[in-house]
């Protein structure tokens, strides 16, 4: 198995974390530098600075009600971090992120490959979201936003413009949209470009999952639904 793969599968991190390991020569196998390239084989010791990284583990998946304030990192020494919200026993990572300011369904995992499957914007997996804005929905709002929006990408520090989408007008004030990317406060960089301010934003549907718990409460993913995940 190659090496990047093989460091995510154990839950140590994803896989694109992994590489930045490989490339700053953190990673050994039997003693040796690894290489992006490397293949790891049964019985092989591989360590990342000298911790030992074990074989894969049964994956675990969370569904999680994200209230407001929490961040979704896994830096502890950032205060309101997700994994001291949750205090669970083993190490997991989120599957993406929600901003500080919104709220709704995130998962969580041990197993790195599932978070690069399930973020792969060309499988596009959808993303459900409940927004109110600040003020009157209109016809060329919807519009606008559902044919796509110029907006900045601070990542890569340029302007990209959003993939089509579905929106459902709810009230005067509030829609539903649903999403098959996710640059970094997407939604609220498409209404700001629309002149409009978002008030709240709550996801609630990931792929084929709902949220189906008490805000600040989480779920362990059946077999199935796990399944489910690995082979859309």
């Amino acid at each position: 198995m190659r090496i990047n793969k093989y460091i995510a599968s154990s839950g140590f991190c994803s896989r694109r974390k992994a590489e930045e390991y490989i490339l700053s020569g953190s990673v050994t196998i039997n003693g040796k530098i690894a290489v992006l390239q490397s293949i790891v084989e049964e019985n092989d010791i591989v360590k990342i600075n000298d911790q030992l990284i074990q074989p894969k583990k049964e994956t675990i998946v969370l569904l999680y009600n994200k209230p407001i304030g929490i961040t979704c990192t896994t830096e502890r020494h950032i205060k309101g971090n997700i994994i001291d919200a949750l205090h669970y026993p083993e190490r997991i990572f989120p599957i993406g992120r929600l901003d500080k300011d919104s709220s709704g369904l995130i998962l969580l995992t041990n197993n790195g490959d599932l978070v690069n499957d399930c973020l792969r914007v060309e499988n596009g997996h959808e993303k459900e979201y409940v927004v109110e804005v600040d003020h009157k929905i209109t016809p060329d709002f919807l519009k606008k936003m559902s044919n796509g929006i110029k907006i900045y990408n601070p990542v890569h520090n340029c302007y990209v413009t959003t993939l089509p989408c579905k929106l459902t007008q709810i009230n005067q004030r509030k829609f539903s949209i649903i999403l098959t990317q996710g640059y970094n406060r997407q939604i609220r960089r498409m209404c700001t470009a629309c002149n409009y301010h978002v008030r709240s934003l709550k996801r609630i549907r990931f792929m084929n999952l709902n949220l189906d718990v008490k805000e600040g409460e989480y779920r362990l993913l059946t077999e199935k639904e796990i399944n489910s995940l690995i082979k859309k």
